[in-house]
C-alpha cells in the first residue's frame, strides 16, 4: 500500500494554516490530503481553525465561539463548507479533527456529518479527535463514518485491539511515538496517520514502514 501524503491545516509550511491559500496551494502541490481543525461560530457554523481562540492566526481575540460566521470570515477564517467547494474535481481525503478536547460544542458531530453528506460529493473524510467519546458518536450517528482516534506520544496497549474494538479506521499518531517504538505497532502500519512528519529522513522511514499517510506541513518537500 502506498503511503499517503496529506496537508497538514493546507500547505502550512509556506501558508498561512488553515486558510483558503493553504487549501489551494496543497491541491496544486499534489497533495493527496487535506488535514483541518474545525469549532463551531457563535451562530453554530462549523469553521476552520487550530486553536479555540482567535489571538494566533488573526487579527481577532477571544474564542471562535463567541464570533459569528460573518465576523469569521472577515478574519479570513473559513467554513467547512467553503473547503468542500474548493475540493470539488479532485479525489482529494480529507481528515477533519473535531477540536473537542477543551470546548463541548453541542451537536457538532451532526453538523459536520450534514455538510459532508451535503458537498462531500462521495470523497474519503476521516473524523478524528482526541476526545474519544467525539468520534465514537460520529460512528454512532453514521456507522460509515471513518473515524480515527489522535494520539500523542504515549503509545496505548495492543494497538490492534483498539482498533478492532472501537470500529477504528486508523490511528493517528504522533511521530516520535512511532519512530521511538516502531515495533510497538507491528501489523498495524497500514492503520497509521503519523504527524507532524517535517523532516525528510522521517519520511523515508516511515514510508519504509508502511504507513497509511504522512501528515507535512511541506506536502512537496521542505
Amino acid at each position: 500500500m502506498k503511503t499517503k501524503i496529506y496537508a497538514h491545516r493546507g500547505s502550512s509550511g509556506k501558508y498561512p494554516e488553515n486558510t483558503m491559500l493553504a487549501f489551494e496551494k496543497a491541491i496544486e502541490e499534489g497533495a493527496e490530503g487535506i488535514e483541518i481543525d474545525v469549532h463551531l461560530s457563535k451562530d453554530g457554523e462549523v469553521v476552520i481553525i487550530h486553536d479555540e481562540t482567535l489571538n494566533k492566526t488573526t487579527e481577532g481575540t477571544g474564542l471562535v465561539k463567541e464570533h459569528t460566521l460573518a465576523e469569521l470570515k472577515k478574519l479570513r477564517v473559513p467554513s467547512l463548507v467553503e473547503l468542500l467547494e474548493l475540493m470539488k474535481g479532485t479525489d482529494l481525503e480529507l481528515n477533519i479533527e473535531h477540536k473537542t478536547y477543551l470546548i463541548n460544542y453541542p451537536q457538532i458531530e451532526e453538523k459536520v456529518l450534514a455538510i459532508v453528506k451535503e458537498h462531500g460529493a462521495g470523497r474519503k473524510v476521516v473524523h478524528s479527535s482526541f476526545h474519544l467519546p467525539t468520534v465514537l458518536r460520529v460512528k454512532k450517528l453514521d456507522p460509515a463514518a471513518d473515524i480515527a482516534w489522535l494520539l500523542s506520544k504515549f503509545p496505548i496497549p495492543h494497538p490492534a485491539d483498539y482498533i478492532k474494538t472501537l470500529g477504528l479506521e486508523a490511528l493517528h499518531m504522533d511521530k516520535d511515538a512511532v519512530l521511538e517504538r516502531p515495533e510497538h505497532f507491528k501489523g498495524v502500519y497500514d492503520k497509521l496517520r503519523v504527524w507532524t512528519v517535517n523532516n525528510d529522513e522521517e519520511k523515508k522511514t516511515l514510508i519504509g514502514l508502511g504507513v497509511a499517510a504522512i501528515i507535512t506541513d511541506y506536502p512537496i518537500g521542505m
